[in-house]
């Protein structure tokens, strides 16, 4: 344990008592670059960017992506770990740096909880295929004639079908004069797994089959995470590295299929035309705030787990070139099978690309019925979606758990308190999650999904820049990692977040708002449109999330009794102990010590048989600690 650790140990004893469980921190340096792959590394890389790039201009998406992970995601990624590793503590705690703006640590932690409340039925769908793909027969969506099928047309190679020869095909139902046709995968997912309603106005009942799965998805994830970082970090080892194994065994197979070349053509073909097109940049910079995890406060809470002297930033960037790297690698996999899936259909490509659940549930599983063994390859394809789901969740999970036990340290860091705490947070989840495995519960899903972590987390990054290089201060926060890594970085990150990433998040926020349409759902039958009431509930979880930024405002004021001419004090840090501090520093004025400052001034500067007549109107300071400490309100 460093002399870091220690003296916050000690303050942590002198405050909270000495049956205080001491914070954890990583085991190795390796464990916290690990963990940010692991959790940022997730199924957006597989069903997300593919989509993107293929949508926006293939090879020439890469440009604008690859600005945007330059201008706004490496910065922004460092930041939030720099301040967590620099604070050495997570949440609503770590934006004391800047108490102005504390509610940015609410809102990350409000963004990151409904995030883990939808994500985790994610993986309730890929254990129940998974289960289902343990068959020594055919995959149950390979053909039609089950229960759940109504409008089913069996899997054909049609580019060997004319249907003008109606001596031939005709008795095929793909030649049949039935309106809606749809392939035995599509029925699987919407009637079997989903039991899909025609609405969210009619929720239906509780799918018990996913509703077990959710339950086991959320028993091994608190299975995991139980112990803290130290036995979450050893899970990753094997989560966070071994589909990257599964990725590889699956592209090589890929390859070998028909069209597979004429799918990588339409990936990385660059159709340079559609650069010019604003939503092709809205797409890229919505995807490095998503694959990179920024304003959800879960990197704050990693970077918290590492010691004040480790190298972060060497991290940041390995972080970057592995997350990017996976985006990309795991396209060629996605377009060589659907490059196959055009070649048997003898459609285009475009035909069969599809983003989202649909990509994952719908066009790989239709995919691998045609494969030799293809429970084997189902069985592998969904297992890599579930780990690549699983480390996610964990560090999702643990980014809430975390900031609330360093809110109330005294209560939840004694005994088995925080296991039993992460329990009921699972739980929680759980309960928030039963609608979403409703019949109605694709529209919930799509709900969350689209409201509660989208657009407000460009709104968030812009106001974690401003709060740390135009309020706590640029050159201080660039003298803060020099002491932590013993070296100072390149300046570029100061240009970064001074003026290029708050202007890159407002300037993607800006473009999303005017491109903005309301939710819709699309399913073979026709695209379906929420109503008001529901983008209502959408607008309200997004706003709940974002008002805490302003709202903490009023709330320091009056919490602290500040008047007018005392505001300034929360521009200033509180907090910091005295292996953070500059030495222009020492003796800064803040919320902690303001009014033992006033007191030792007015002593100075007043009668005394005033002060006499006043006894309590200041607050002694704590004498524990290197900055006193706030106790309790003005009497």
């Amino acid at each position: 344990m460093g002399k870091e650790q220690e003296a916050a140990k000690a303050v942590d004893e002198k405050e909270y008592g000495s049956n205080l469980k001491a914070r954890e921190t990583w085991s190795r340096k390796f464990d916290f670059l690990l963990a940010c792959t692991g959790f940022s590394v997730g199924l957006g890389n597989v069903w997300r960017f593919p989509y993107l790039c293929y949508k926006n201009g293939g090879g020439a998406f890469l440009i604008p992506y690859l600005i945007c992970v330059v201008v706004g995601g490496i910065p922004l990624f460092y930041l939030e770990v720099a301040v967590g590793q620099f604070m050495g503590i997570a949440g609503l705690n770590a934006w004391k740096i800047c108490p102005l703006l504390q509610g940015i640590g609410i809102s990350t932690t409000i963004i990151v909880f409904f995030l883990n409340c939808y994500y985790n039925v994610i993986l309730a769908w890929a254990f129940y295929y998974f289960f289902s793909s343990f068959t020594t027969g055919d995959l149950p969506w390979a053909k039609c004639g089950h229960e759940w099928n109504k409008y089913c047309v069996d899997f054909v190679n049609v580019r060997n079908i004319d249907c003008n020869n109606t001596e031939k095909f005709g008795n095929l139902t793909y030649c049949s004069n039935q309106t809606l046709k749809l392939d035995p995968t599509t029925e699987f997912w919407e009637n079997k797994a989903l039991g899909i309603s025609e609405g969210i106005h009619d929720m239906g009942v509780v799918k018990w089959d996913i509703c077990l799965c959710l339950l086991f998805a959320w028993i091994v994830v608190y299975l995991c995470i139980c112990k803290g970082i130290k036995s979450s970090g050893k899970v990753m080892y094997v989560t966070a590295t071994s589909p990257y194994i599964f990725m590889t065994i699956l592209l090589i197979r890929n390859s070998l299929l028909d069209g597979a070349g004429e799918g990588v053509r339409f990936y990385v073909t660059p159709v340079w035309e559609k650069m010019a097109n604003m939503e092709v940049w809205v797409d890229a910079g919505t995807q490095i705030f998503f694959s990179y995890s920024i304003s959800i406060g879960a990197l704050t809470a990693l970077g918290s787990y590492n010691k004040f002297k480790d190298n972060s930033y060497r991290d940041a960037i390995l972080f970057a070139c592995t997350n990017s790297g996976t985006s990309i690698f795991a396209g060629f996999i996605i377009f060589t099978i659907l490059g196959n899936m055009a070649y048997e259909q003898g459609v285009t490509v475009d035909k069969v690309a599809e983003s989202g659940p649909g990509l994952a549930f719908i066009a790989y599983p239709k995919a691998v019925t045609k494969l030799p063994g293809a429970p084997i390859w189902s069985c592998i394809f969904f297992l890599m979606v579930i780990l690549l789901g699983l480390d996610s969740q964990f560090v999702g999970v643990e980014g809430v758990v975390t900031a609330v036990v360093d809110q109330w340290p005294g209560y939840l860091r004694k005994g088995y308190r925080r296991e039993v705490f992460i329990g009921c947070i699972c739980i929680l989840n759980f309960f928030v999650g039963i609608p979403m495995v409703m019949n109605g519960g694709m529209y919930v899903f799509q709900l969350f999904d689209y409201y509660s972590g989208s657009r407000i987390i460009l709104f968030v990054g812009a106001f974690e820049c401003i709060a740390i290089a135009w309020i706590y201060g640029i050159q201080r926060f660039y003298d803060n990692i020099q002491m932590m890594l013993g070296f100072k970085i390149n300046p570029y990150m100061m240009i970064c977040w001074t003026v290029m990433a708050p202007a890159f998040c407002m300037a993607i926020f800006i473009m999303s708002t005017i491109n903005y349409s309301e939710l819709t759902y699309g399913r073979p039958s026709g695209d379906y449109i929420y109503p008001q009431w529901a983008i209502a509930i959408g607008w309200s979880m997004a706003a709940f999330a974002a008002v805490f930024i302003p709202g903490m405002v009023p709330f320091q004021i009056w919490r602290y009794g500040l008047k007018p001419s005392e505001y300034y004090l929360l521009l200033k840090p509180q907090g910091l102990k005295e292996h953070q501090l500059r030495p222009q520093d020492h003796g800064e004025i803040n919320l902690d010590n303001f009014r033992d400052s006033s007191l030792r001034y007015r002593a100075n500067n007043v009668p005394i048989h005033n002060l006499e007549a006043q006894p309590n109107l200041y607050e002694k300071r704590d004498a524990g600690r290197e900055n006193p400490s706030f106790i309790g309100e003005r009497l």
